[in-house]
């Protein structure tokens, strides 16, 4: 509860440090002062700051984000049509960069100083120097367009075809799961190889269990905790990054939605963007540290 209200204080109150006016940018540059005090006063600008937050998150705790100052459309109605497809795109991501990561620094850490070791490592290098929306852009032009192995633009709906979602979400998911994935990767190995290095793995090998059932049961439930914290990181990281991915993709989330209110200084299309995204982020690490309790036995006694 805390951390929301300071997120609702930040989502207010950084909007407004955006140089310029509302109205300004919604009458052009030709308008009048009057004309400009005229609108204000029918946002609601003119009134102290202290207030219209008041006004703003009593409303948002009702539901009511307020209407976009460009189309006067309900913000949260927008958000109810464009944010399932950012959490498409982020959960694609996430899926990718936990399935990859994992594999790939499992197999690192057990190939320690083999060939296989230095290709992922290679491999990991390589996933964290590329930018992801490079690879959106690689993917979408070879695979998509070249090789027209996937849909390079658009975006169809689970309750459409499930097919066909799962089809346009593969591309996006990639080029924003893999930089992830070498973070992952490069934690889960190096967390593995601590444990392994644990006398309790010593003492259960030394009673002649098979080697596979010391690292899948004892070693990496025990390796997996500090990648569950990476993971809680990088789910937010997926959350800001699958905007970047959605406008190369032609995706109809909150990313034209986002880029577009910053351009107009559409405030209350961006304090109710700003506002679900954090309290997204907050409810994942929320999930995150309730795992915990799974991984780790002195969680749940504590």
């Amino acid at each position: 509860m805390p951390l929301a209200v300071l997120v609702s204080f930040l989502a207010f109150g950084l909007v407004h440090l955006i140089p310029g006016s509302a109205s300004e940018t919604i009458l052009g540059d030709g308008a009048t002062l009057e004309a400009v005090a005229e609108l204000d006063r029918q946002l609601g600008l003119d009134r102290p700051l202290h207030e219209q937050y008041w006004n703003w998150v009593t409303d948002a705790v009702r539901g009511d984000l307020g209407r976009s100052v460009i189309t006067s459309r309900h913000v949260s109605d927008t958000l109810i049509e464009r944010y399932p497809v950012t959490l498409s795109v982020a959960g694609g991501g996430l899926l990718v960069a936990v399935a990859i990561g994992v594999a790939g620094g499992t197999v690192a850490a057990l190939r320690q100083g083999r060939l296989t070791d230095r290709l992922i490592s290679l491999g990991t290098a390589t996933g964290l120097a590329v930018p992801n929306f490079w690879v959106a852009v690689l993917l979408a032009f070879y695979v998509g367009v070249q090789l027209g192995w996937l849909p390079a633009v658009g975006y169809v709906g689970p309750t459409e075809s499930l097919f066909e979602w799962v089809k346009h979400l593969i591309m996006p998911s990639i080029a924003l799961g893999l930089g992830s994935a070498a973070v992952v990767a490069r934690q889960m190995r190096g967390g593995l190889l601590d444990v392994l290095d644990r006398p309790y793995i010593t003492a259960a090998r030394a009673k002649g269990l098979r080697y596979r059932r010391v690292v899948v049961v004892h070693a990496m439930k025990n390796a997996f905790i500090p990648v569950v914290t990476v993971i809680g990181f990088q789910a937010s990281v997926m959350l800001g990054g699958a905007v970047l991915v959605e406008l190369i993709f032609g995706m109809p989330g909150i990313g034209v939605q986002v880029v577009g209110a910053v351009l107009s200084q559409d405030l209350p299309v961006v304090q109710g963007v700003v506002m679900v995204a954090s309290l997204t982020v907050i409810v994942m690490n929320v999930l995150i540290d309730m795992s915990y309790a799974y991984f780790d036995p002195r969680v749940r006694l504590a």
